[in-house]
């Protein structure tokens, strides 16, 4: 599991050190949980499910980002959504104690939260290392 930390400190790193993202989030918009009373709109890292691939070194990693909004429609989350991909999709990042084979975006899913009201992307990415 040391790599699934690596990967999400790396992904942390990409999201959090975007001018272009902290324009849409704020400085403090990428977190690793969601905080009651947090500031929105924000990226939180929701799940992250890892799985050994060869039986020795090869992982396969799913996270879901999720992307939430205060917003009535979906555009704010949507907008949000698309610079994540921008930032991650394909990108080289350097882990600590592992090596990114690839980062791929699987998809995302927008829609209003049914308990909250909020707004809602869940983004999907797929990710490999050694």
């Amino acid at each position: 599991m040391m790599a699934a930390n690596a990967l999400v400190k790396a992904m942390f790193a990409r999201l959090s050190g975007d001018a272009g993202l902290q324009a849409l989030v704020g400085p403090d918009g990428v977190r690793d949980r969601m905080v009651a009373r947090g500031k929105m709109p924000c990226i939180v890292f929701g799940e992250i499910d890892s799985r050994d691939e060869d039986g020795e070194t090869l992982q396969v990693h799913l996270v879901t980002l999720e992307v939430w909004s205060l917003a009535e429609g979906r555009r704010e989350a949507q907008v949000i959504a698309a610079r994540v991909r921008e930032l991650l999709h394909d990108a080289a990042l350097a882990l600590e104690g592992a090596d990114l084979v690839n980062l791929t975006h699987r998809g995302t899913h927008t829609g209003r939260e049914t308990k909250t009201k909020f707004q809602l992307a869940e983004m999907r990415f797929r990710a490999v290392t050694e």
